[in-house]
Formats: C-alpha cells, sequence, structure tokens
C-alpha cells in the first residue's frame, strides 16, 4: 500500500513536472509526441541554455504553443524548425546546423588544437641538440662539482 502511494505521488509530480496545462495539450497523442520531441531541442530565448520543453517562461509557453500550432498543421520536424529559425534566427535551435556560416564553431576548436601541436614540434624541432661544452667549461664544470679541488 505504502509503495503505491509513494509511486503515485512520484508519477504524479513527473507529470506535473513534465507536462504542460493539459488544455494546451493536441488531441493526437502521436502529435503531440512529435511536438515534444521539437521542444528538446528549441531554446528558450529568455532562460537561453533550456529547452522550452523545460523551461517556465511565458515566451516558452508561447512557443510551445507555436509548435503545436505547426505540428497540427502536418509541418515536419525541419520545416517547424527551419519556421522557428526564420522568424527568430539560428540562436532558437539548441543543435545549429552544420553550414557554412558556422563552420568556424564547429571545426575552430579542432584547428586550434593542430596550430597548437604543429607549434609545439616546430620549437621542438628549432631546438636541435644541445651544442657540447668546451675544454675550459668541462674544467670548470668538475671544479664546482668536485670541492675538494678548490
Amino acid at each position: 500500500m505504502r509503495l503505491r502511494a509513494l509511486l503515485a505521488i512520484a508519477f504524479g509530480a513527473l507529470s506535473i513536472a513534465a507536462a504542460s496545462d493539459p488544455a494546451e495539450r493536441l488531441p493526437d497523442p502521436a502529435q503531440e509526441a512529435r511536438a515534444r520531441e521539437i521542444f528538446r531541442d528549441v531554446r528558450c530565448l529568455v532562460c537561453q541554455n533550456e529547452s522550452i520543453d523545460d523551461s517556465e517562461a511565458e515566451l516558452a509557453k508561447d512557443l510551445r504553443a507555436l509548435v503545436r500550432e505547426q505540428v497540427a498543421a502536418g509541418k515536419s520536424e525541419g520545416e517547424v524548425k527551419q519556421f522557428l529559425t526564420q522568424r527568430y534566427g539560428e540562436f532558437v535551435l539548441l543543435t545549429p546546423s552544420f553550414n557554412a556560416w558556422n563552420l568556424a564553431l564547429w571545426i575552430g576548436p579542432f584547428v586550434v588544437v593542430l596550430a597548437g601541436i604543429a607549434l609545439l614540434l616546430m620549437r621542438l624541432r628549432a631546438r636541435g641538440p644541445e651544442p657540447e661544452l668546451s675544454e675550459e667549461e668541462t674544467r670548470r664544470l668538475k671544479k664546482i662539482a668536485d670541492p675538494e679541488t678548490r
């Protein structure tokens, strides 16, 4: 009995946290599932590091309604994301697309690491072998190392 009550409370809390107002949901469960999948990849423009699925901001609520409208109209995930990026810019997506405009963001870190490795190798190669000591330097070194010869 206790276990059932605890499970019911836990399930209820998860349902409240994970779902918005039931009146906002789409009547078709398949469409609602597609909309929820899109929610996870759309950034809340107020919170900025949260998806609209996790955010409680008013703008996130509006974006969820907008996505649900698009899904109910039969738009694909790509079409919905394209609509949102046209309206709000690519920043609205948590996972930016791979294109020429943001190529530096995707490849930049690898280029910096490779350039660092190349610079390190060039510096190590340019150092070359250490020069041999002259007879005078050898004598002075022996004198320093062996205090009895002073």
